[in-house]
């Protein structure tokens, strides 16, 4: 096997660039936007900046959301 024709062990290529990179781009995009929402409202700016900088799929931001957010009633 060709190390160029590698990627992943449990995917082909064209399933992992067809379908899991789209899906985790646009979960994470989502996940984030709403955290960065979140966290400017509440001018928490260390935060904001973590979230713009780490790429965790989601992880950090729905951390924030549901651990360090503020809810305003």
């Amino acid at each position: 096997m060709e190390l160029a024709n590698w990627v992943c062990p449990l995917f082909p290529n064209w399933i992992l660039f067809s379908f899991v990179i789209p899906i985790l781009i646009i979960w994470e995009g989502v996940w984030k936007g709403i955290a960065l929402w979140r966290a400017a409202r509440n001018s928490h700016l260390a935060w904001f900046i973590c979230i713009i900088i780490f790429n965790t799929v989601g992880i950090l931001p729905i951390i924030y959301i549901f651990g360090f957010s503020k809810k305003k009633v």
